[in-house]
């Protein structure tokens, strides 16, 4: 603890101790000091000081050097030993004239000298300067310990919210005969705006999907909550998925979203036939690995991707269709996989993705974590500054 210093005299005089083994200096200093208005209390040896320093903090301490037992270097290092006391400006007031005397004053953690005899006008200025000076850092400390306790609720916060973020997310993998899947969430924060989803749907069917809210932080994970409930409901209540994205689209727009966006893939698997649906609002194409030739390439093009969710109220998007042979996969992505930058400040995007697959022989679950290990080797060096989710599935051999 440390005793705060009141702004106004009204509220409290500054306290003074004033340490002197002479008890006619000791008198002449109390008094002068009174006169101007301070609580003035009177020591006349150094443990004497340090006791009533440790009974009632001062806000300052006159501290004379040439003492009996214990002199002003010995008391004021002792009072820098205490937490409770440290911070209590010493001044040094001394018949000692030479600068050695003064630079051990200083190195023993004064922050002022006067020389007797000393005029009172320049005592007083001095005084004030340094009860100033203490006032100034008692409130600086203040703030900063306010803010360090506002730092510890955010965080606290952050780490429920994150927590939170991380329930909207599926808790286990699909497990379909003959297919193998796999999820990967990276948020660039304790919170972000990526998201997937798994959701079964009729005709033993289900729906893959991945989507990114532009921003990141809070607002981004706020309006990523939404998405998963709104497409959830779209998705079920709309037996054609492409009615099913006009009408998310449709609640996107309508909710006022502040001029963000939202970008998101959907891909509805029918195990029966090996095919897979993709629709697209926004979002970079999902890669499609085809295993026979050992390629990778964008699984639907830009022309077949409608308008991010939000951008216009009403807006088609249009359906394309993939069969799966043995081995084929398709890996989604948000674009903090694309936009991955190294320290040259080069964007590794979809043709580095590509490239980096190409030839390879890879399971569903392989080629995913070789995305992942390409996006991390590219960027070594700079920290993560996107939210990164995958999602990839594909048929077993």
């Amino acid at each position: 603890m440390i005793s705060e210093i009141p702004k106004t005299a009204d509220e409290h005089r500054a306290s003074i101790l004033a340490v002197d083994d002479t008890p006619a200096n000791l008198q002449v200093l109390t008094g002068m000091l009174k006169e101007r208005g301070y609580k003035v209390r009177p020591v006349p040896s150094g443990k004497l000081a340090l006791q009533a320093a440790q009974h009632d903090p001062p806000d300052l301490i006159l501290l004379d050097i040439n003492m009996p037992d214990m002199n002003g270097y010995q008391v004021c290092a002792q009072l820098k030993t205490d937490d409770k006391l440290k911070g209590i400006p010493v001044i040094f007031i001394s018949a000692l004239t030479e600068q050695l005397d003064k630079v051990k004053a200083f190195a023993m953690g004064g922050v002022d000298y006067l020389t007797k005899p000393f005029q009172m006008e320049e005592l007083h200025a001095r005084v004030e300067t340094h009860l100033k000076l203490r006032r100034l850092q008692i409130e600086l400390e203040e703030h900063s310990r306010h803010l360090e306790l506002a730092r510890e609720r955010i965080k606290l916060d952050l780490e429920m919210a994150h927590g939170v973020q991380r329930s909207f997310l599926p808790l286990r993998l699909p497990e379909i005969p003959g297919y193998e899947f796999f999820a990967d969430y990276e948020p660039a924060y304790e919170v972000g705006g990526d998201y997937y989803d798994f959701i079964p749907l009729p005709g033993q069917r289900i729906a893959i999907l991945v989507g990114d809210v532009a921003g990141k932080g809070v607002a981004a994970a706020l309006l990523m909550a939404k998405l998963s409930a709104d497409a959830r409901f779209c998705m079920l209540t709309e037996p054609d998925p492409t009615h099913a994205f006009a009408k998310l689209n449709t609640l996107m727009h309508q909710s006022g979203i502040a001029g963000r966006f939202v970008t998101l893939v959907a891909a509805i698997l029918d195990p029966a036939s090996h095919v897979v649906t993709l629709i697209n609002a926004g979002h970079p194409s999902p890669l499609f690995y085809h295993r026979a030739t050992l390629t990778a390439s964008a699984a639907i093009s830009t022309d077949a991707a409608g308008l991010p969710f939000g951008v216009a109220e009403h807006t088609e998007y249009p359906a394309h269709k993939i069969s799966l042979a043995p081995g084929d996969s398709i890996l989604a992505f948000t674009d903090g996989v694309t936009d991955a930058m190294n320290l040259k400040d080069v964007r590794l995007e979809a043709k580095g993705v590509y490239a980096a697959v190409q030839g390879g022989t890879y399971s569903p679950r392989m080629l995913a974590e070789h995305v992942i290990k390409v996006v991390k080797e590219f960027a070594t060096g700079r920290s993560q500054n996107d939210d990164i989710a995958l999602v990839g599935f594909g048929r077993k051999n």
